[in-house]
């Protein structure tokens, strides 16, 4: 899921009644009908003053369902309960490989033209999309209006930053003419083939095949080249290595930061002194990401990572994932090959 643009954000002032509503409604009336909940009238005053038409917010948030599968859902991504070798089992399987494949084949054109604009090899777009959603196979099956408006006002700690979702979202929804009842995705709001949350489609979705609208929804060429500008957005550095094989201690070392997904403040030779040192040669300056990796075997797998590294945390603040991304796209760059 595309986390990048996840900023801390709880209730805020202006927010806090909306994050505290209780879920009381009749039977026959709508949660989420701006007649009756405060918290929608105001979106519906805030958007309508914007332009967009006071009847159409009006009709569409009506059409919204609270969702407690939703918040639930919320409790328990697999980012924060699994060891690398289970969430490793999840992504790094034969049949994707072959797919991920299988899509670089399909969409080669629209590939080679995403790398050579944004500097992002075709094979890490391609894991990206394989990782999100399957290669568009699985984009999600929660309503997305309700997911955001169940988040917006009922999630009890991040509120204010889901009802910034559910606005971008009308936005969207209504500028580029879809019914947005009819609209699917995660649990939290992610959407189409690369799985962007509704502000990140504004800030970095592009019309890559050039037919008037950025569709991620249904169009994989909009999406290659989406996930291409959002990397190279965040730095992603052209040519740069993800990751390096390292060697390292049995206990963990309690002088460095491990498994961060902040930018990269450890140099190698720092991470040398404290014990971990790269399988390959590295400049003792360069800044990198210490990372602990538990297998099966209880043993453990030391890496670095560079500053791409980092730059796939922005898709997701998780250092499984990005090294679930760096490790299909290597087993998938070696299917092609091979």
């Amino acid at each position: 899921m595309n986390w990048a643009r996840n900023k801390a954000g709880g209730c805020v002032a202006a927010v806090l009644l909306a994050c505290s509503y209780t879920v009381a409604w009749a039977d026959d009336a709508s949660p989420f009908d701006p007649q009756q909940h405060e918290g929608t009238q105001q979106l519906v005053d805030e958007l309508a003053a914007q332009g967009i038409p006071r009847q159409w917010l009006t009709n569409t948030l009506n059409q919204a369902n609270y969702s407690q599968s939703v918040l639930d859902a919320m409790e328990g991504a697999a980012e924060r309960r699994l060891r690398w070798h289970e969430y490793r089992d999840i992504f790094l399987t034969q049949q994707r490989i072959e797919e991920g494949a299988d899509f670089i084949d399909e969409y080669e054109n629209a590939l080679a033209r995403a790398e050579e604009e944004y500097g992002v090899p075709r094979e890490v777009i391609a894991a990206i999309i394989g990782v999100e959603t399957y290669y568009g196979k699985h984009k999600g099956r929660h309503r997305v209006l309700d997911s955001l408006a169940t988040l917006a006002f009922h999630h009890p700690v991040r509120g204010g930053f889901f009802r910034g979702e559910l606005v971008a979202f009308l936005k969207i929804a209504h500028e580029q003419g879809v019914e947005a009842d009819e609209l699917y995705g995660s649990y939290a709001g992610a959407m189409g083939y690369p799985q962007f949350i509704p502000t990140s489609y504004q800030a970095y979705a592009v019309d890559f095949d050039d037919d008037g609208k950025r569709d991620l929804w249904e169009n994989p060429v909009d999406a290659i080249g989406s996930v291409a500008n959002y990397f190279a957005v965040h730095g992603w550095q052209r040519d740069g290595a993800i990751y390096h094989e390292a060697n390292g201690p049995d206990s963990v070392p309690e002088t460095l930061p491990m498994n961060q997904t902040s930018k990269p403040v450890v140099t190698a030779a720092e991470a040398i002194d404290a014990g971990i040192e790269s399988q390959s040669t590295l400049e003792p300056e360069l800044l990198v990401v210490p990372l602990r990796l538990e297998l099966t075997d209880d043993s453990i797998q030391y890496r670095l990572g560079e500053y791409n590294f980092y730059v796939i945390t922005r898709y997701n603040h998780s250092h499984l994932y990005a090294m679930a991304v760096a490790e299909l796209s290597e087993a998938i760059a070696q299917q092609v090959e091979g």
